[in-house]
């Protein structure tokens, strides 16, 4: 066995001696993994009682007859054109309120009874005739679920969804704060979704009742889910054992990947960064997608091996970045690396989009070249990383709902965004070399030292005590300006602010001033001056240490840094908006005094991570993100495991150690 290697496979779209030389050319580049039949509903069932497999038989047959695995999709990302002509109700109505005719994808309501009946007979049929096929290693169902629907039936199921989570419209009044604004609720049959016509005016964004979005939000997360879980247990009834997923979109807002993770046999998700210099930003939504599942590791289902086709600008990965990133991949917990696509498609919107084999199908492009010398340097490894776990003792909390919660609130700032935070304190663990876990804010903490937990503006449950837990047996908790606002429903805590988590914390905040991005205000730090921007809380210790001051305006020389000695450990707080600069030397502080600095945290765009195979063995991965040589200060003991100077990385290079006890 060995790290899966290939990608999704259109073979539908061309005729069979285009499969022939397709299938030559996945022998020199080493495929062995094919993601087959993922937009095949139409074609599978051409009309409302007629199911075709004549053609995926063959692509199945095909695949396996070669050697190759296949993880089959179940097609149901996008519905044919005779169920949107026969059951209009299967269309989405929009945020605006406009009802969708037939056309593109992601465009079926997730509470459509039709739809989710026949989605889910899809998915049995498929189960039924290729469960046991011992060439399918995996389940594909849907494809990147996403997006919004506000139809009645959508308005019908989340009453429903309500009664459900708050069980009396008592419950749900208080909870929303109806009085505000005269909302008191006396029916179920009143509530409506919050859309452009009823709670919101200026956008998704701007909602006079938080909570109501705020549940919506929930909600719609939970409608798409259903359908996962529909098309599931459809083939379970006749494949109870090969394991099911669906691709996830890394550090995407609509759904609560949280709640899903339970319901995923793996997880898997779909590597599109904004641009060519994010690095950080990759690694953020590895450890995300690595830590739904408790840190097992995860598959790679999409990454394009040159250009995407979907954005303003799209640029082309450099030569050797493809390589780096399928390894940095694998440094963070992959153990398939999966390209979309396997052959580029002739017409429509993806007919420019990056694919291992081009339109001329020719061996000798760069891109295929370097698809093919990939391979063969993941064939040479074998198996060594297949199910290697990542030994941190750093976790970092991502919340969806504090996302949610923070950026549909009026006030402070619309300008601070969650994602922005949440990405500045990872880049500094990152870039110190921490290995970390991004896990959820109800994952267990114990065998954490550091747990930082940036804008964790909603505190739910136990939380507050589990962090204070860290903190009181010798760890050290991280958080920042806009933590501990508000409760479970968005409702402000009526208490000093960071509400529960004043005590471990030391400190109250009664006052924020919130400015325009050219502003800035000073915090000096020791000998050290960092600048910050858009918010900055003026904290008041009882009985935290000040570490850092504001410099600027009328606050001057108030805190704005903090550390609070808690039983053996430490509470942190930022109640700036600091640069990067000044994130780094904050999280350095707190990773010093554990030991948890990698072993290179000053060479900039040099990366580290170590994972640990079931046999023991601890491999080191480095990658060197930028277009110049590095020389490393110290060269790690060990058998290296690619061909290369252990002394010195190239632009764009990768070693991986297994490192000596």
């Amino acid at each position: 066995m060995k790290i899966g290697y290939g990608g999704d496979y259109n073979a539908e779209q061309w005729p069979a001696p285009v499969w022939d030389q397709d299938h030559k050319l996945f022998g020199e580049a080493h495929i062995d993994t094919l993601t087959v039949g993922v937009f095949t509903w139409g074609l599978t069932q051409p009309g409302p009682d007629v199911y075709d497999f004549t053609v995926l038989d063959r692509i199945v047959e095909r695949a396996a007859a070669e050697g190759r695995r296949i993880c089959l999709a179940t097609g149901t990302g996008a519905h044919p054109a005779w169920l949107a002509k026969r059951h209009p109700e299967v269309t989405r109505t929009d945020f605006e309120g406009r009802k969708h005719r037939y056309g593109q994808r992601h465009n079926s309501c997730p509470s459509s009874p039709v739809f989710r009946r026949l989605s889910t007979e899809m998915a049995r049929r498929l189960a039924q005739r290729y469960g046991g096929n011992p060439a399918v290693i995996a389940w594909h169902v849907g494809n990147e679920y996403g997006g919004a629907c506000y139809c009645d039936l959508c308005a019908d199921g989340f009453r429903g969804w309500l009664r459900r989570r708050y069980g009396t419209l008592e419950a749900l009044n208080a909870a929303w704060y109806t009085t505000f604004w005269s909302h008191t609720f006396t029916g179920w049959d009143q509530i409506e979704p919050p859309s452009a016509l009823t709670e919101h005016w200026r956008g998704p964004d701007h909602t006079a009742f938080p909570g109501i979005t705020l549940d919506y939000l929930r909600f719609m997360s939970d409608a798409m889910l259903a359908n996962y879980r529909d098309e599931k247990a459809a083939i379970r009834e006749s494949d109870p054992h090969t394991p099911v997923t669906t691709n996830f979109m890394g550090l995407y807002r609509p759904i609560d990947y949280h709640r899903w993770a339970p319901h995923l046999d793996f997880a898997s998700w779909d590597n599109y960064p904004p641009d060519d210099r994010s690095p950080a930003r990759m690694a953020l939504a590895h450890d995300l997608i690595r830590g739904l599942k408790d840190g097992q590791p995860f598959w790679l289902m999409e990454q394009t091996p040159s250009v995407t086709a979907c954005r303003d600008v799209n640029p082309l990965k450099r030569p050797g970045v493809m390589r780096l990133w399928s390894w940095q991949a694998v440094a963070h917990g992959a153990d398939a690396v999966l390209f979309f696509q396997m052959r580029a498609g002739r017409g429509a919107s993806e007919k420019y989009h990056g694919a291992v084999i081009g339109h001329a199908g020719r061996a000798d492009t760069r891109v295929f070249r370097e698809v093919a010398a990939l391979g063969a340097e993941l064939s040479a490894l074998g198996g060594v990383t297949l199910g290697a776990r990542t030994p941190a003792r750093v976790a970092l909390l991502f919340d969806w709902d504090s996302w949610w919660a923070l950026e549909i609130s009026d006030g402070p700032s619309r300008l601070v965004r969650y994602l922005d935070v949440v990405t500045a304190y990872h880049r500094a663990l990152w870039t110190l070399g921490a290995d970390l876990d991004v896990i959820g804010v109800t994952a267990p903490l114990d065998d954490y030292d550091v747990v930082v937990a940036p804008a964790l503006h909603m505190v739910k449950g136990d939380l507050a005590d589990r962090l204070s837990a860290v903190a009181f047996r010798g760890g050290s908790v991280l958080t920042t300006f806009l933590s501990g606002r508000v409760d479970e429903n968005d409702n402000a805590f009526l208490t000093d602010v960071p509400g529960p988590l004043g005590t471990l914390l030391g400190i109250r905040v009664d006052e924020w001033d919130a400015r325009e991005p050219v502003y800035v205000n000073r915090v000096r730090v020791g000998d050290a001056t960092f600048q910050s921007r858009l918010l900055f809380e003026l904290v008041l210790p009882q009985g935290a240490e000040v570490v850092g001051r504001y410099e600027e305006d009328w606050y001057a020389g108030t805190a704005a840094i903090t550390r609070n000695d808690f039983g053996a450990g430490h509470g942190w707080y930022v109640g700036a908006g600091l640069d990067c600069a000044g994130v780094t030397w904050v999280v350095r502080q707190v990773l010093r005094r554990h030991g948890l600095l990698g072993p290179y945290p000053d060479l900039g765009e040099v990366e580290t991570a170590v994972r640990v195979a079931p046999d023991g063995s601890r491999l080191l991965f480095i990658l060197n993100h930028g277009s110049s040589p590095v020389d490393l200060p110290v060269v790690p003991a060990g058998e290296g495991l690619l061909p290369g100077d252990p002394r010195t990385l190239e632009p764009y290079g990768v070693r991986i150690v297994n490192m000596i006890a």
